[in-house]
Order: structure tokens, then C-alpha cells, then sequence
């Protein structure tokens, strides 16, 4: 299949720089399979849309404030987005900025903070770094201190502008674990809930369970192999606890419809079907796998009934999940993502992380 398929002119003015000034107040999309209907609505008024008594799955991932910026000796500045713990105290596999002049045994500091040297060069631009810290006990300890968000690539953030509290908060979901803190990037689908409105979905019926995709950077690496066939996959590493092995197992038997909360949920589910893990009656042990799955059409979904997602960007993986779930099994959502993403264009849609939603039923 041509990647050009997946391809779309977006004006740049509609790439969301800061989210809406209420999580709940951005729009929602709404696209219904069976009738090819769709209408718009504000994503507060979701629940009028959902299957009755469904069971949403929402991916509970924290997201670090991964990104540390210092000194080199030589007075040049350096940025570091910590990507995961390496296998000694103190390390941490990361990104670096400017990677040439961050070498193995090149430094970088804060003064009366940390000093971080680079050990070693690793796999797609990685740098494994050893820090050295003043006031912390653990790398994510001083992250979370001093850290700034690791906002995608297409948010534009100078240095003189005064959100990082902003970002801080909101680029973060209300339902996040602290102690799932694994995520370089959020699920961007569950930035639209509210405490009230969560509530407000379990008053009419809906209930909540929770897995952990641990998001990594790969989540925007755009696909640049000609056919799809050919593009490589990343990897990234997820949980599905006991009692939400339960409750899909539970909602399967009695005919309940699963939501999806973002992309990342349904790369959980499905990843999770496709091993076999739904049908395991004991569901006493906690889940944990790798997905490296890719879904573009056509693909049958196992688990996924209907989906809460953002708008996406060209050519990404993301874009060919939504193709699929248009019409499970066919091609036909091929044609039916372009016309949708037209539309969205067409009435001044927000698009990207801190953009509108769409729900797909």
C-alpha cells in the first residue's frame, strides 16, 4: 500500500499551539459508522453520544517532565529529553541537543543542580548518560523538579514564554498515575476529561478501566518508507493489570461495547487480543507485553468497539489506526478519513496534541 495515501496539506494555523481554555470546551467530531453520519458537538456532551453502558479504556501513563536543558564547558548550551532508566544508578538513556557536540565523555551541567556525561553512543541518535546530582535522589526526582514537558515537536515554545505551567498541567491527563510515571509523550485523547465530566460518564452508566502503554518518542516518527509494508514499527512496552483483564473479559461475555481512549489504548487492546490474552479465564495475573503492532487497512479489530482520538498528522502511523477502524476489515476507510479530515479542515478544526477530538462509534 502507497504511504502517499496517508498524506494531507494542513494550514499551518490549525496545528493547536495551547490547549482549549477548558479541557471539556474543545470539539468534538463525531462519526457514526453504520449511518456514515456525522455531527459536531463539544466534547463536555460526549456522553450523547456513546454506546450505552460502555466500558472506556483509558491509558493511565504519566508523563516526565523530560526535558533538561545546561552548559557545556565550553559555554554552548545542551537539552537532553530523558527517554528510560539505564541499567546502573544514575543513568539514563537519552536524546541530546546538539548531538555531535555531545560525544561519549563530553559534559554537560547546571550549576548547583546536576552534571551529566555522555557514556555512550546508542541506537537512533540515543546518548546513555551518567548523571551526578546535587540535590536528588533519582534522575526523575530532579526531572519532575526542574524539568520542562516533552511537548511534540510541532508545539513552538521559546524560552521567554510563560507556559510552562500551563503545559505542565494540561499536558498531562487528569486520570494519570504517578506512579505509572513511563510516558515521553501524553495520551493525548485523555486530555479532554474533566473530573466532572468523568463523573458525570459514570452517572449515566459508563464505566472506567485503566492499562499503561508506556509511550515513547517513536509515536511521532513519521512513516517515509514508500509502501507501508516496508515501514518499521516501534515498540513500546504495556501493562494490562488484573482487574482490567477482567473487565474486557466481563464486557466481551455480556455484549458491552469497549470506547477507547486514544490510540495507545487501542495499540494495548489489540496487541493483548492478538496474544491471546483476553480469552485466559484465571485473569489473577497482571498482563505485560510489547506492542509493535501496525494497523492500517485492512485489519479486523478484536477488542475495539469504538474510539476517542485526536486529530492526526500526515503520514503517521496514528493516521493509518484511524483509517482501519473506519471500516474494520475493509478498505473503505481509505476514502473515509480524507473526506473527514477535509471537513474537519474545512470548519477550523484544531489538529495535534492540544487540538479537537473526534469519536468514531
Amino acid at each position: 500500500m502507497d504511504s502517499s495515501q496517508f498524506d494531507f496539506p494542513l494550514p499551518s494555523q490549525l496545528i493547536a499551539q495551547t490547549p482549549a481554555a477548558q479541557r471539556d470546551e474543545s470539539r468534538l467530531l463525531v462519526y457514526d459508522r453504520s449511518t456514515e453520519k456525522i455531527e459536531h458537538a463539544l466534547f463536555r456532551d460526549i456522553g450523547d453520544f456513546l454506546p450505552s453502558s460502555s466500558l472506556m479504556v483509558r491509558n493511565n501513563a504519566t508523563v516526565l517532565p523530560a526535558r533538561l536543558f545546561g552548559q557545556r564547558p565550553t559555554g554552548g548550551q545542551a537539552e537532553c529529553l530523558l527517554l528510560r532508566p539505564g541499567s546502573e544508578p544514575l543513568t539514563f538513556h537519552a536524546l541530546t541537543r546538539p548531538a555531535r557536540k555531545l560525544p561519549p565523555g563530553s559534559t554537560f551541567a547546571v550549576s548547583g543542580e546536576f552534571s551529566a556525561e555522555v557514556l555512550a553512543d546508542g541506537v537512533a541518535g540515543e546518548k546513555l548518560l551518567q548523571f551526578h546530582l546535587e540535590k536528588d535522589d533519582s534522575v526523575t526526582a530532579l526531572a519532575r523538579r526542574i524539568g520542562k514537558m516533552p511537548l511534540p515537536p510541532y508545539i513552538s515554545r521559546k524560552k521567554s514564554d510563560d507556559l510552562d505551567n500551563l503545559d505542565r498541567e494540561r499536558y498531562q491527563t487528569v486520570f494519570a498515575d504517578p506512579q505509572k510515571t513511563v510516558a515521553a509523550a501524553a495520551p493525548t485523547a485523555g486530555l479532554h476529561f474533566t473530573p466532572k465530566l468523568l463523573r458525570k460518564l459514570e452517572d449515566q452508566g459508563h464505566q472506567f478501566t485503566e492499562v499503561t502503554l508506556h509511550v515513547g518518542e517513536g509515536t511521532f516518527r513519521p512513516i517515509v518508507s514508500e509502501r507501508l509494508e516496508e515501514h518499521e514499527m516501534h515498540r513500546e512496552w504495556y501493562e494490562i493489570p488484573a482487574p482490567t483483564r477482567s473487565d474486557l473479559r466481563q464486557a466481551r461475555d455480556q455484549g458491552q461495547r469497549i470506547v477507547a481512549i486514544g490510540t495507545t489504548a487501542v495499540r494495548s487492546l489489540e496487541d493483548y487480543a492478538r496474544k491471546g490474552g483476553h480469552k485466559v479465564e484465571s485473569g489473577t495475573a497482571d498482563f505485560a507485553s510489547e506492542a509493535g503492532l501496525f494497523l492500517y487497512p485492512p485489519t479486523p479489530f478484536h477488542l475495539t468497539d469504538a474510539l476517542i482520538t485526536n486529530f492526526h498528522l500526515p503520514r503517521s502511523t496514528l493516521l493509518c489506526l484511524l483509517a482501519a477502524i473506519l471500516d474494520p476489515g475493509d478498505t473503505k476507510g481509505l476514502l473515509r478519513w480524507r473526506e473527514i479530515y477535509d471537513l474537519a479542515i474545512a470548519k477550523r478544526y484544531r489538529f495535534f496534541s492540544y487540538g479537537d477530538a473526534m469519536l468514531i462509534v
